[in-house]
């Protein structure tokens, strides 16, 4: 395992005791998500908003560390608000987890221009591997839980990657978030309210924000 630090995770003015909280992301590809690739479709709008919602809220709550793992859909659009959000709140680290160096080797030119600038942004970036293997994804995934606080999940239940990572988090005790990548129209969402998770998982699991009849 390798390691580019360009600035350390920095202590939050938010925690209480000067602390460093740190939060991971683990979410769905563009081909799982019911917008597809469309970013501008309405659905995916509303969901970097509240992508970027939710952080600030962490952020406020204490949160100045965050890690991705640099694939394509969740993972990019949590690291780009985080350095969206990076403007205001200057102490915050982003952290890039690979999982092996060809990693965006088949992407399209413009997801890798913006891996690339991600890589060039990111206050860390982490190396769990430098070859392809078996288990090098879900090296990255463990690698990703085994060092945060809080797992930020976009997760509504599938199965596959994300649900494993979900699942590890949950057998290492971490506290867990999820956002799912769409909402119904007659719902909102509020933040840090809990909410049984449809799946009856353990009391670790909440929602990012709870969904409401409006």
């Amino acid at each position: 395992m390798d390691q580019l630090i360009r600035r350390e995770p920095q202590f939050s003015p938010y925690h209480p005791e000067g602390g460093i909280l740190r939060c991971a992301f683990t979410g769905y590809r563009p081909q799982n998500m019911p917008f597809g690739f469309h970013e501008e479709d309405i659905r995916c709008v509303d969901f970097k908003q509240r992508i970027r919602y939710v952080l600030e809220s962490l952020v406020k709550g204490g949160y100045s560390h965050f890690l991705t793992g640099g694939a394509i859909g969740f993972d990019t659009f949590a690291a780009e608000a985080v350095m969206g959000i990076r403007r205001h709140f200057r102490w915050i680290t982003l952290e890039v987890a690979i999982p092996f160096d060809a990693q965006p080797e088949h992407w399209e030119a413009y997801s890798k221009l913006r891996y690339e600038w991600i890589l060039n942004q990111a206050d860390i970036v982490t190396w769990v591997s430098h070859a392809f293997s078996r288990e090098c994804m879900r090296n990255r995934n463990h690698y990703l839980v085994d060092h945060c606080d809080l797992l930020l999940a976009a997760y509504d239940g599938r199965p596959g990657g994300t649900k494993h990572t979900v699942d590890y988090a949950q057998s290492q005790g971490k506290e867990i978030r999820l956002i799912p990548p769409i909402l119904s129209e007659t719902r909102m969402w509020i933040w840090d309210y809990d909410h049984e998770h449809p799946s009856g998982a353990q009391e670790n699991i909440h929602y990012a924000g709870n969904c409401t009849t409006a």
